[in-house]
Order: structure tokens, then sequence, then C-alpha cells
């Protein structure tokens, strides 16, 4: 059973956002579980967690995830990736997690996470994958018995300041046809540039597997440029500080006019999608140089400017979020309407790893789901 979602709304009692079919690029495995699972699971290996009732842990986790700071938020994931080191806590937390994007009316998913961090209690790379993936599919299973449609595919992630990412690699290549649709790297992102991991990212090149790159959340532009050039990237992981390369050139009485630096330039005329998470980038303090209130993020900014903005949880425990919830906050901000709503649910399944056909009867179902809102 999914856990309860909340209805949310379009203003005026309007159209129910949370009904409406939505696409999900950047939502982490370990930042998805429920509280309720994190108990059951931690109480079966002997794990000390900071709560025992599930309200209580939730409050935690978003709490000591509200830091300002990329490294002290992701502490909170020593706890969630020790209770997922079995086939069963992976297999579980993989399968409640889809059902969890089903009630949200998540059509379709790409759900990340780094098998590398879970192998303290034996399984290889190789039994990583599959146990989350035995769990993917029979969320998929739930969710479509319960008269909802959804899909997902796995992004397998290689931690950078690892020293893994051909072999990370390599995994993701195997398991291409086994639900795998494509590659990231993550992890502290200032000190540890792409160009590190280049020999992976050639790998994946010749195998024509894409990747999506976590830059431009706790570093700057420089960050982004060497997402594009030395990963490739089709998709830049948050990408909020690629802000920081727009420029105002002049201003009067109605207008700002801006120019754009060459990276911002390439992105936009690549339409290189920003994997944008807003509710993630005020706790970790991405956006801290705008300020440190949803109205100061650049989200707008790039939104009007003609970036092909997604929107995103990122980690929906840490943040206390649902996408239908992020989407809200949003209209709420900058009053959005479902036109604007459909626009970043339509940048999303272009943006998206799957063949062009797929991405096209996406792009049909989120069309035909706004139209009858």
């Amino acid at each position: 059973m999914s856990a309860a979602v909340e209805d949310y709304l379009m203003p005026g009692g309007g159209a129910s956002i949370t009904a409406l079919p939505k696409i999900s690029l950047h939502d982490h495995l370990d930042g998805g579980l429920r509280p309720q699972t994190i108990i059951e699971l931690a109480d079966a290996i002997g794990l000390d967690i900071p709560a025992k009732d599930a309200a209580s842990l939730g409050t935690w986790f978003a709490e000591q995830s509200d830091s300002g700071s990329l490294v002290e938020y992701l502490k909170t994931f020593d706890i969630t990736t020790a209770v997922m080191q079995t086939h069963e806590g992976l297999a579980r937390v993989a399968r409640e997690f889809v059902q969890d994007l089903g009630a949200d009316g998540v059509i379709y998913g790409e759900i990340r996470w780094a098998p590398e961090q879970h192998l303290t209690r034996g399984l290889s790379l190789d039994q990583a994958v599959e146990a989350v993936q035995e769990g993917l599919d029979a969320g998929v299973d739930d969710v479509n018995a319960s008269g909802r449609g959804i899909r997902v595919g796995q992004l397998v992630s290689a931690m950078r300041h690892a020293n893994r990412g051909l072999e990370i690699a390599e995994l993701a290549v195997r398991h291409r046809s086994r639900g795998v649709v494509g590659f990231d790297i993550a992890g502290a992102e200032a000190g540890f540039p792409a160009s590190n991991l280049r020999e992976a990212f050639d790998y994946l090149a010749h195998n024509y597997l894409p990747t999506t790159v976590h830059a431009g959340e706790a570093d700057g532009v420089d960050s982004i440029r060497g997402a594009l050039f030395d990963g490739r990237a089709l998709r830049l992981g948050h990408g909020v500080r690629l802000a920081e390369d727009v420029m105002t050139a002049r201003e009067d009485e109605e207008n700002t006019y801006v120019t754009l630096g060459p990276v911002a330039q390439w992105v936009k005329d690549r339409e290189i999608a920003l994997e944008l998470s807003p509710s993630s980038n005020l706790q970790t303090g991405a956006i801290e140089q705008w300020g440190d209130e949803l109205i100061d993020h650049p989200f707008d900014l790039l939104y009007q400017l003609g970036f092909r903005v997604t929107v995103n949880t990122d980690n929906r425990l840490m943040s206390a979020t649902t996408l239908s919830r992020e989407l809200s906050l949003l209209v709420e901000t900058f009053d959005y309407d479902l036109t604007d709503l459909a626009v970043f649910q339509l940048n999303a399944a272009a943006a998206s790893f799957l063949p062009l056909e797929d991405r096209e009867e996406l792009a049909d179902a989120i069309t035909a789901g706004f139209e009858q809102a």
C-alpha cells in the first residue's frame, strides 16, 4: 500500500495538482524511504535511530536536513543507506518508492541511487542492482493493478569522491536491458570535478548510455562546464547555479535585460534540461547568494529566459515533500497556472532517457491529462 499523499489543489479550489500526470527525473532512492519502513528495517538489524515513531522520525530528517549545507544534508543518508544493505531491504524500499510515486500521480520516474553504497552486508554490485529492479518491478505492478499507470527506470550513480567510476559505468551498461536507463555521478560536488571520472564517461559515450551529472548545486559554473564537456551530460542534476552565468545588462522602469555567459548560452541552445529541486535547493544553501526563501530561487528567471526547466523532489524524506507539493509551492510563489505546470512536465518528458517514441507517448499522456483537468 502507498503512503498517504496530500491532495494539492490549484488556487481557488481548482484542479488537483496531485491528480495531474507528472514526470520525476531527479529522485534519490535512499532519500525517499517511509519513516515507518526505516524503523522496521532498523529494528531488524539492531540499528539505533533518532526516533522510534514514524512522525517523530520524519520530523527529525526534515529538521536535520534544513542546515543550509550540502555536506551536513548528506549526513542524514547514513541512516537510510544503513537499512538498505540487504536484498530484502533494497527490494522493499524500491517497491514502496514506486507505490508512493504512483499515488502522487507520477506516470514516469527515473530513480537514482549508488549501488556502491549498499555492499556492507555481502551483496555484490550486480546483486544490489537486481534487488532494486525486483522491487521496482513489483511497485510498477502494484500501481498498475490499482488502476493508475506508471513506468520507471534506474539511474545508476557513481560517487564522485570514490575511485569506482569506470566500474560503476560498466555495471550500468551491463544492466541497460534490465531496467537501467542512464548514469549519474553524485556526492560532494566541490573539489570533485566530473573530469575525475573522464574514463567512465568515455566508456559510457562509446556504449551510448546517456548521462546526467550533479552540477551547479554545491559548486558553480565551472562544475557545470565540467559536467557538460567532461561528463557529456544531457541533463544537469540541479544546475541552479547556472544562474551565475546570467548577467544583468541594463534595467529600466519596466524590464530587466540580461545577457547569457557562454555556459548558460550553450545549455539554453542545446536544450539541456535543468533538474531543479526547489525545496532541496533551499535546504542545502544552493541558492544562498540570491536569498533564503523560495521567491529568491532563480527558477522563474531560468524559466522566463527559455531554459528547459523541470521540477523535482531530490529527496522526498529529507524535504518532507512530494512532486505535487513542489509544484504547488511554485504555483503559490510565482503565480503559475496549469499551462506552466504542463510545460514543466513536457520538458521532463522530452529530457527523459527513454527512446524517442516513448518520450512522444509520455508527452501525449501529459497533454491529455492536463486537457482533462
